[in-house]
């Protein structure tokens, strides 16, 4: 024990040659059994497991599990498991060629229709070649679709799940508008169906820098009924259009309104996926201001020139001569960041955010004027354009309500 206290204080930690596996679990047995570790002191146990430690460079945890292990069982052993012997297989390189066969014949079908013909092979036309198969399950059907000899048989080719091409209209990105009005967000805001009849579709259309907003009506949303209120909404904004962007809903992501928009010179795009905030300002106004006005009632198809009428002559001047929006302050702080600020200072109608816009003038239309748009701005107060819009709707459902 003396020579054993001499090692350990000439040796330092780590020091010594790490022997491999079945050398150390001899020496570590063969020590054990020299100094008849199970009938030693606390300090004598500590010094030879030190001991051990330095002579095979195991951890002093590692040690004291093989010491444990030595006095439980009388020998250490490496208790790793050899090499796994690979499970018989099942099914041969013919079964897998005929699988392919078959697969090639009836043009590689779903799984579960995949193993019905297998066991009609068999159980009702009595193919023996079938014979194992018959009894082929569903998940173990596509791993014998990814072997080698599966994929030789059918040529090489790795048949799989063709993907959605996307349909080369508009592209998918944020408009960018720069500061310049002209930019419109649009999506469509459905009122119910019931009883299987259809409700009417309103068309929004919003401004991204201006807020300008103009709202339509139709009764389908197909485009017979869509084109010209689209076209209408479109010629309604004072100023030059020049950007389109929607939703991927196939209102808007066709060929009818791809042309007419190319028609106008006007640049198309839509949304990008995982990215909400690409048409927030539509779905925020679809929110704050066409359910707000119209509400979430059933109203049937045959009233929509009804409703568009009172879209177009009321609801919409009055959203954008006489309805205050916020407009975001940018502010940039210590760490570069943007902050985006609502204060009440920055208030304004859509009108009067376009007439603050640096030369305000050149985005109109030609023959389109601020002194002719200040006419209709000021022909009424906000109050009276509102006691005005909240007569005409009260009016307008009382209507709907009796013709129902």
């Amino acid at each position: 024990m003396e020579e054993v206290r001499a090692f350990v204080a000439s040796t330092a930690p780590g020091a010594a040659l790490k022997p491999g596996r079945e050398e150390a679990y001899g020496h570590i047995g063969r020590t054990l059994r020299r100094f008849a570790y199970w009938r030693l002191g606390k300090a004598e146990k500590g010094l030879l497991k030190r001991y051990l430690e330095r002579s095979t460079g195991l951890s002093r945890a590692q040690v004291g599990r093989l010491v444990k292990r030595y006095l439980e069982a009388g020998e250490l052993a490496d208790r790793r498991r050899g090499p796994a012997r690979p499970f018989r297989r099942r099914y041969t390189r013919e079964d897998i060629v005929l699988l392919a066969a078959t697969d090639e014949l009836h043009g590689r079908l779903s799984g579960p229709t995949t193993l019905a013909l297998l066991r009609r092979a068999w159980e009702v036309f009595g193919d023996a070649r079938y014979a194992r198969l018959a009894g082929l399950s569903n998940g173990h059907l596509y791993n014998l679709r990814q072997t080698p000899a599966y994929a030789r048989r059918m040529g090489g080719s790795k048949a799989t799940t063709r993907a959605a091409q996307a349909a080369p209209i508009g592209e998918r990105r944020k408009p960018l508008a720069q500061g310049r009005p002209g930019y419109l967000r649009v999506d469509s805001v459905h009122q119910g169906d019931l009883d299987k009849v259809k409700g009417v579709y309103h068309l929004n259309a919003v401004d991204e820098v201006t807020q300008y907003q103009f709202v339509g009506t139709v009764e389908r949303i197909s485009e017979r009924y869509l084109l010209p209120v689209l076209e209408r909404l479109l010629a309604a904004f004072p100023f030059v259009i020049c950007g389109f962007h929607s939703d991927n809903g196939s209102e808007y992501v066709n060929y009818q309104v791809a042309a007419l928009l190319e028609k106008l010179r006007v640049e198309f795009t839509r949304s990008r996926p995982r990215r909400s905030n690409d048409n927030a300002l539509a779905e925020s106004k679809n929110g704050t201001v066409v359910r707000k006005q119209l509400g979430y009632g059933h109203i049937a198809g045959k009233h929509a020139a009804q409703l568009d009428r009172f879209n177009r002559e009321l609801l919409s001047p009055y959203l954008n001569y006489h309805r205050p929006c916020y407009f975001a302050h940018t502010r940039i702080d210590a760490k570069g960041r943007q902050r985006k600020l609502y204060r009440q200072a920055d208030l304004q109608t859509p009108y009067e955010k376009l007439k603050s816009l640096p030369a305000a003038a050149s985005y109109l239309r030609p023959g389109v004027s601020f002194a002719a748009l200040d006419r209709q701005a000021y022909a009424q107060s906000d109050h009276e354009a509102a006691q005005a819009l909240h007569a005409a709707r009260d009016a307008l459902f009382a209507q709907l309500r009796s013709a129902a």
